[in-house]
């Protein structure tokens, strides 16, 4: 069995979940050129369905958020799972930023 392992793919703008070289999983974002820096828009989370119940949403989305504030990035929460793992992950309030209408401006339509 292989091991399933979060990558970083930013000229996709994502986060992927990799399954010997298969992406099983994606945590879509949008760079904002925000007042104090890079304000990372998180929009939409993925996991295949044969991998549901495994908790690889939260394994995907820990890595793409301590990626993030590692790169010096804030977190804006679009998506529902994003923001219900950092309301119950209170380490990450520090590096949050509210949503904006700007913010959702820059996020691809349908």
């Amino acid at each position: 069995m292989s091991e399933i392992k979060p990558v970083f793919l930013p000229e996709r703008n994502r986060f992927a979940l990799d399954d010997d070289g298969k992406h099983i999983g994606a945590a879509h974002f949008r760079d904002f050129d925000g007042a104090d820096g890079v304000e990372r828009v998180f929009f939409h989370t993925t996991v295949d369905e044969e991998y549901g119940g495994q908790g690889l949403a939260s394994v995907l989305v820990k890595y793409a958020l301590e990626n993030t504030i590692a790169s010096g990035a804030k977190i804006v929460a679009v998506c529902p799972y994003v923001k219900a793992y950092v309301a119950k992950h209170k380490e990450y309030e520090p590096n949050l930023v509210a949503p904006t209408p700007a913010h959702l401006e820059i996020l691809p339509r349908g």
